[in-house]
Parts: C-alpha cells; structure tokens; sequence
C-alpha cells in the first residue's frame, strides 16, 4: 500500500522503514505495464504518479540545482539535438576547459543564491588525462562550499572513474538520450550499449548516477517507454533522472523538429515517476518553452528538481524571478541542503 501520509507525518519514519524494500520499487518493468500507465486516462495517470510522488517526496518542495559549461564547443560527437558538436554549423565556438577558481566562484554563487547541487559539463567525447588534475580539483572546490558535485564528461574508463570518486564526486550525469531503437537516429559516434557502460562503470565505482533523456526529438511515444523502462530495469535506478524537452537549435540536424504536444510531456514525467518512485525526477531543458500551467502539471505528476539560472550549457533557461514567482503561486519551497554528521562523513571517507 503506498504511504500517502502528509511530510510532517513521514517524517517520523525510521530509517530502517526507509531502507526496507518496498514493493513499488521494481527493475523488471515490461514495455507492456509501462506502456499500459502511459496511455491511461490523464486523470489516472496523474492520479497514481502524485500518490507514489506523494509517499516518498515531500511533494511541495523541489531541489535546486545549477548546471555550468565548464569546456563549452568543439565535441567530436554527433548527437543531432546540440548545438556544441563540431559536426554542425551551430555558430558556437569552441572554449578551453574552465580554471578551478572560476568555476569555485561561480558555484559560491549558486550556493548562495539557493542552489544545493552544483553540476559541472564539458563538450567532448571523454576527458584527457591531462584534464584529470583540473576536473577533481573543481570537484573539491565544490564540495568544500557544502555542496552536491555532479558532473558530466561523456564516456569514462576505469581510472577516470576512480579517480573522480577518489575526489569526492556525488553524482556522474550521463543521459541515455532516448529508446535503443531510435538511438542510431539522433547519434551515430557512440552506441546506446556504450552510454549503458560507462553508467555501470560509475555506479561500480559508488558514485551516484543522475541518467534520462530528451523527448520531442521525432520518436514515437513507445521511443519514450521504452527509454523509461530501460533505465527503471537498471540494477539500481538512477538517483536523478532528468527530462528534457527538446530546444531545436539552429544549424542543427533537429532544428525543425516538430515541439512535443504538453500533455505528452507531462505524461513522460507521471511514467518516470512511477517507474522510478525513489529518483528525482528533473524538470530540466525546455522550461523556457513551458507555460506556467504545464510546468505545474509536471510538479503535481512527479518532478522535484529542476534547473536554476538564465543558462543551461548553452540553451535559455527561465530566471531565477520567474521560478521563484511561480514557486509562490504553486506554494513550492526549495529544498535546503541537509548537514552531514560525522558519521556521514566518516562513512564518505571510508
């Protein structure tokens, strides 16, 4: 039975209750079950998403986080939704990776603008070895400002891996885009089996995993369950899964894509929610394109977390007066980071 209590009344959970398994948590989602939520009556889809929402999350507070291009242009992939490959006539130009003081400053800022996670990207296919001093450097500067780290540089090794986790990473965000069949439509340099990798290669390494995908890119609804159950199937779900609607950029192979409809979209965050009740879910990319309404509809279905900030890499995001106007009218709070105790960290550097 799902806890449908109010937050002041589940949090007088023991931890014990929270770690014991619960039987909405499942890897073994078929296509069929989650195509079967999907199509439900909008009613009912939502319904059920806000009642699982509900017994895990306080459901009017929603995690804010800050997204930096710490190395921004030039990447030898070609996914056909960005507009930083170097495959396409985007107009973007190609930038040296960031200084570990300048990015420090910028995430001091976030923190004090509200932000509690701090998420660090850079345009490439994989980092270099002479990157590595650089990237865990930032990776410790972030952390001592109080702050989750989360980072995103494509395909890791091994020892990429170990090493990030070895400077204290929190979060490896790697997208698996959207379905494996539609996969070979929007990215041809690197496989959906690859993306598959290197989140196992992560999680093996006990770093938490932030992984979704990108909706409104010409796939077919199946292309976004199947997606979902991809990543709910995984041997852990992802701690943060962010969905992201589609910003058609010009110069790139999407740019006339056709916009997803809104119910379509609000209905992809209710089926992460579902399958995956434990995550967060990220209201990410394509806020900008989102009326008030929709974006309500999103947090009622499942999403608490979402992006802070005029940019996103290299995309329009809302400002930070627009969010908090509609956090006022929707009597949403952000979440406050949660101060570790010495077992905590103990245990972290254990």
């Amino acid at each position: 039975m799902m806890d449908v209590r109010t937050p002041e009344a589940r949090s007088t959970t023991t931890d014990a209750e929270r770690s014991a398994p619960d039987p909405l948590v499942r890897h073994d989602w078929t296509r069929e079950e989650a195509k079967a939520f999907y199509e439900a009556p909008f009613n009912d889809l939502l319904y059920r998403a806000h009642c699982i929402h509900r017994a895990f999350f306080d459901p009017n507070t929603v995690q804010m986080s800050r997204l930096l291009s710490i190395k921004t242009g030039g990447c030898a992939e070609d996914c056909g939704y960005c507009s930083q490959s170097a495959h396409h006539a985007s107009g973007l130009k190609a930038s040296k990776l960031m200084a570990v003081e300048r990015v420090v400053d910028e995430a001091k800022r976030a923190r004090d603008a509200g932000a509690t996670r701090y998420c660090m990207g850079a345009a490439w296919r994989s980092p270099k070895a002479r990157d590595m001093d650089v990237l865990c450097g930032m990776v410790e500067g972030v952390k001592a400002l109080g702050m989750e780290t989360c980072m995103t540089l494509g395909m890791l090794g091994d020892e990429e891996v170990a090493r990030l986790k070895a400077a204290g990473l929190d979060y490896y965000n790697h997208n698996i885009d959207t379905s494996e069949r539609y996969y070979s439509e929007v990215i041809t340099t690197r496989t959906f089996a690859e993306r598959i990798d290197t989140l196992a290669r992560v999680r093996e390494a006990g770093i938490k995993v932030c992984a979704g995908g990108i909706v409104g890119m010409g796939e077919e609804p199946e292309d976004r369950v199947d997606m979902l159950v991809a990543l709910a199937n995984l041997p852990q779900h992802p701690e943060s899964v962010p969905i992201n609607m589609l910003i058609a950029i010009p110069g790139t192979p999407l740019a006339e894509a056709a916009p997803i409809d809104p119910i379509e979209f609000v209905r992809t965050i209710a089926l992460a929610r579902i399958l995956m009740p434990k995550s967060h879910v990220r209201l990410s990319a394509g806020r900008t394109e989102m009326n008030e309404s929709t974006q309500a509809l999103c947090f009622f279905a499942g999403a608490n977390s979402i992006f802070v900030g005029e940019t996103l890499l290299t995309a329009d995001n809302p400002d930070e007066s627009s969010d908090a106007a509609l956090f006022t009218k929707l009597g949403l709070k952000p979440l406050e980071s949660e101060p570790r105790s010495g077992e905590q960290e103990d245990a972290q550097d254990a």
